[in-house]
């Protein structure tokens, strides 16, 4: 049910919300086994970050935030090692996150609406994605909406964790 749900680009106001989203997440990422993100990360710096370059996505129902994203064309120089064409351009969903309470209600499945809208606005025809290995709820998730697996790989600034890629080919 996503009638009421709207997506729209964050602002500095929405800081407090998503900070808040992000530390009721982390621990129950953590609690099954996907350490992914920690207390230290992501953060509100991060964040601010991402809205001063106005990357930073929510979605949002009856005035409450319910999901974030950023999405940026950004990638980690280990994208390389997965199954796709590294060098070609792409906009890749990162930080993708739901409130606990809404997960299950189509939030995360809007915000990666709005980066298939955005890729097309900026005449990009692939999309991308990167989950830890042990979220199987986004495993479940990317290939319902059209994601194709494209290998497993290593992040530098994450070590000892594993993650999958998915990808997304535009008409």
């Amino acid at each position: 049910m996503t009638t009421d749900l709207t997506t729209r680009r964050a602002t500095t106001a929405d800081l407090p919300a998503i900070v808040a989203l992000v530390r009721a997440v982390v621990p129950l990422m953590n609690a099954s086994g996907n350490f992914q993100w920690t207390t230290d990360y992501p953060n509100e710096g991060v964040f601010r970050r991402d809205i001063e370059q106005q990357h930073l996505w929510v979605a949002e129902r009856l005035g409450e935030i319910e999901g974030v994203a950023a999405l940026t064309q950004d990638k980690d120089p280990e994208y390389a090692d997965a199954d796709w064409d590294a060098n070609e351009p792409a906009l890749v969903t990162h930080r993708l996150a739901v409130l606990p309470a809404a997960q299950g209600r189509g939030v995360a499945a809007a915000l990666l609406r709005q980066a298939e809208h955005e890729a097309s606005q900026l005449g990009l025809r692939t999309l991308r994605v990167d989950t830890n290995s042990e979220n199987a709820a986004t495993q479940r998730l990317f290939p319902k909406l059209g994601y194709r697996f494209a290998g497993e790989i290593q992040l530098a600034f994450r070590p000892g964790l594993r993650f999958f890629c998915y990808e997304k080919r535009l008409g």
